[in-house]
């Protein structure tokens, strides 16, 4: 449920900013689009974030004890 959230409010946020963008400058529906697509990614960002699939990769610098 929370990664469905996470990825529904990045959606959201970014129509709602392109809405009031393209609202303002007149650029309909520019804003909007690219708006939207930026939220997309930035959905998709908070899902891989959210589940732990976007962590840090272990190397050298990782090791304790050495």
């Amino acid at each position: 449920m929370r990664l469905s959230t996470e990825f529904v409010a990045g959606v959201i946020a970014g129509g709602i900013l392109g809405w009031i963008f393209d609202h303002l400058l007149g650029t309909k529906p520019w804003g909007l689009i690219v708006f939207l697509m930026l939220g997309f990614v930035t959905g998709v960002y908070n899902v891989m974030r959210a589940s732990g699939f976007g962590g840090r990769r272990s190397g050298p610098d990782d090791r304790r004890g050495s």
